[in-house]
């Protein structure tokens, strides 16, 4: 009866530990100084070019609580190590051939578009102009196709978590990034595992992996030809909530990949700001941007759809 006791205990103080972790969390001072403490201080690869990168946090659909967070970690990343400066931007301009040549890589900050379309840049037109909804089809067309070229021409691309929805219905955008969203079950502790312990992408995990709380994403479209080289999986079989059917076990939520002349690095980690208390994460992200902006050379080469 103690033990059942015991373990009832356990069971209410564990889940109000994990519902209250999962509350927003303020931008304080002391937040910044422990983002600061638990990044790296170094960048992987040293006495190299401090890179240009536009970080875009605009998102006109579902918006993150985390994009301020993401915001002030990158900055941090990049102050700490020197081996980056980041330019916020949040209009649609960011977007003009022009502009994107100024940077060396775009990060894209959950810059969530609205449902159904799913077209971040018809979103961020009808919001800023006055166009017809015509011109905006054609012009939203102009938008992608200049990140595409960006992209192709050698520019840097990482996704941050919910932007993989940047361009959902876009098969096109979807082969670049390597897939699109497709749904995920309830927030939840997942044990993210890495797919290759001794790449040089997840050499922050150190074989352990990460566990968090965080929402386990689902992909379709490009994502079925694993055209990508995958960094980190979850497994199916160990989540609550899963409503379709899966063909394998494993599921890959982060991965890197080329584009062109270009790179491409996705990871799903993480919706909630907290999971940057982990320094296991942020070196991650540290060498993802390394990664992109082509400063750290790896195994990059697509997976392959399996038979």
């Amino acid at each position: 009866m103690q033990r059942l006791l015991v373990s009832f205990l356990t069971f209410l103080i564990l889940g109000s530990v994990q519902a209250q972790s999962l509350e927003p969390i303020e931008i304080t001072s002391e937040w910044l100084s422990k983002i600061e403490r638990s990044a790296p201080s170094e960048p992987t690869i040293k006495n190299t070019e401090k890179r240009k990168i536009l970080v875009f946090s605009k998102a006109p659909g579902f918006y993150h609580w985390t994009i301020p967070h993401n915001v002030e970690m990158l900055k941090i990343l990049g102050k700490k190590t020197g081996a980056f400066e980041i330019h916020i931007g949040y209009d649609i301009d960011n977007f003009e051939k022009k502009n994107l040549k100024k940077y060396d890589a775009l990060i894209l900050n959950n810059s969530n578009p609205s449902g159904p379309d799913r077209d971040l840049f018809a979103d961020l037109l009808k919001q800023n102009t006055t166009f017809t909804d015509s011109e905006i089809k054609e012009k939203a067309a102009q938008y992608e196709q200049n990140l595409l070229n960006y992209v192709a021409k050698g520019g840097g691309l990482m996704i941050m978590h919910g932007a993989i929805t940047l361009q959902n219905n876009s098969m096109v955008f979807s082969k670049m990034t390597g897939g699109s969203f497709d749904y995920h079950p309830k927030q939840q502790e997942i044990h993210v595992k890495e797919v290759d312990a001794n790449h040089p992408l997840v050499r922050a995990f150190k074989g352990k992996g990460l566990t968090h709380i965080d929402e386990p994403y689902f992909f379709k479209n490009a994502y079925a030809d694993h055209n990508f080289r995958p960094l980190l999986y979850m497994e199916v079989d160990k989540l609550e909530g899963v409503t379709k059917e899966v063909d394998e076990n494993k599921i890959y939520i982060s991965w890197i990949k080329r584009y062109g002349k270009g790179r491409v690095f996705y990871s799903s980690p993480s919706h909630n700001a907290h999971s940057m208390d982990n320094p296991e994460l942020l070196e991650f992200f540290l060498d993802g941007i390394q990664y992109v902006v082509g400063d750290l050379k790896c195994d990059d080469s697509p997976l392959g759809k399996r038979k």
